[in-house]
């Protein structure tokens, strides 16, 4: 069985997005001896929470959106990274990009983009963000564009978006002067 829960387990109606759970007899039950992962594993109903945001669409089958924990909290507004990147990599100038969280004095978190331009594209931030304004709701517009050469990839082949948003953060640090 699988369901869409928001919170401690209230199941979502359908088309409503969620984090994807699931329960029946291929699935395990809890963690041997390990209470701590069984409380924020599982529901008190007995659906395991996997970690995956989605919703049902309306033949039944399952969306997944994003994983929580990439979730972009602006403010309270729930972000989704893979939304980002699938418009971000839309734009005719734009060959891979990848969105992640940054620190935000007034919203807790807010947007930062990599992008690797195609080969010959020229493109400022302020032009990309526009771009996306044209595409998306304004508060899910980024803050910050870092362009680069290239993206640390898994071995197959997919962009490693802990460690960009950790590269590209660096970029931001202040650096003292000798």
């Amino acid at each position: 069985m699988v369901a869409m829960l928001l919170g401690l387990g209230n199941e979502l109606a359908q088309g409503a997005e969620g984090e994807i759970s699931i329960k029946g007899e291929n699935v395990t039950h809890g963690y041997l001896n390990n209470a701590a992962a069984n409380a924020s594993s599982f529901t008190s109903s007995g659906f395991f929470r996997t970690g995956d945001q989605g919703k049902l669409d309306e033949d039944g089958y399952v969306i997944i959106t994003g994983r929580i924990k990439e979730l972009i909290n602006k403010g309270g507004e729930k972000i989704s990274p893979i939304e980002l990147d699938n418009v971000l990599t839309r734009h005719p100038a734009v060959s891979e990009a990848v969105s992640f969280a940054i620190p935000d004095d007034m919203y807790g978190q807010d947007i930062g983009v990599a992008v690797v331009l195609k080969s010959g594209e020229k493109l400022e931030q302020d032009e990309l963000r526009k771009w996306i304004a044209d595409k998306l709701a304004k508060f899910k517009v980024p803050k910050k564009v870092y362009f680069t050469e290239t993206m640390p990839k898994t071995a197959t082949g997919k962009i490693q978006r802990r460690i960009v948003a950790e590269i590209m953060q660096k970029q931001d640090v202040p650096k003292a002067k000798l």
